[in-house]
């Protein structure tokens, strides 16, 4: 891989209130951005410490979903390119902590383009 690409440090996660639902429940919106500005830096497995995470509205599980305590998978583990961000919300009583512990670098011509 490029000696550029940092994998999980090139990942960063930011979060932040959003409106709450019509029940009251508070909403957060987080973005998940591949920091990295070679266009040869693709990062893939993107994995994310994130609890017993829930939400009272349904988050798209190919953006952001639970697959055990403390693990969940962004992307559908697809890789982001350098500069893309990902974005969703999710509803609770209270935010998680959300961290990347694993992220690999990927060849970036072995990614799809969009669709």
């Amino acid at each position: 891989m490029d000696e550029g690409c940092a994998g999980a440090e090139d990942i960063s996660i930011f979060q932040g209130r959003a409106s709450n639902l019509p029940s009251g429940v508070p909403a957060y919106k987080v973005e998940v951005t591949n920091r990295c500005l070679d266009d040869d830096c693709a990062i893939a497995g993107i994995h994310v410490r994130c609890g017993w995470f829930s939400s009272v509205a349904l988050v798209d599980p190919r953006k952001f979903r639970r697959l055990r305590h403390n693990d969940c998978l962004l992307n559908d583990g697809r890789p982001m390119r350098a500069g893309e961000t990902i974005s969703f919300e999710y509803a609770n009583s209270f935010p998680y902590r959300l961290s990347v512990t694993v992220a690999t670098c990927v060849d970036p011509t072995d990614v799809p383009a969009d669709p």
